[in-house]
């Protein structure tokens, strides 16, 4: 059984940063986690969940959605089977639930598609 546990959201002023975890456990569609594909989207209040950033298996592929390239990091530790999303210069456009996933090996298409695991999110709001 597979289990994805976000933490680190919380409060934070424009321009501020913050650093959310996640926390997986199982084999994520029947991979080692070191293999898994993992990824992070978020959903705002009345909009449609979005795509923030992905990163494959030993980190071979990392992709970003536009609106966070040169602020968000995406990494992952596979000692410790986590994944970690750095948000830096923090927009109030940015405040949503940040929701972790894990699927499966990832070469082509959007990464939705590989996605068969979902965390159940963290709040991350950036207000002044």
């Amino acid at each position: 059984q597979v289990q994805l546990v976000e933490s680190g959201g919380g409060l934070v002023q424009p321009g501020g940063s913050l650093n959310v975890s996640c926390v997986a456990s199982g084999r994520p569609s029947g991979l080692p986690f070191s293999v898994a594909t993992m990824a992070w989207f978020r959903q705002a209040p009345g909009k449609e969940r979005e795509f923030v950033a992905a990163i494959t298996g030993y980190g071979s592929r990392i992709e970003y959605t536009e609106s966070v390239k040169s602020r968000f990091t995406i990494s992952r530790d596979n000692a410790k089977n986590t994944v970690y999303l750095q948000m830096n210069i923090l927009k109030p456009e940015d405040t949503a639930v940040y929701v972790c996933a894990a699927g499966g090996i990832w070469t082509s298409g959007r990464v939705e598609a590989v996605m068969n695991h979902w965390g159940k999110g963290i709040l991350v709001t950036v207000s002044s």
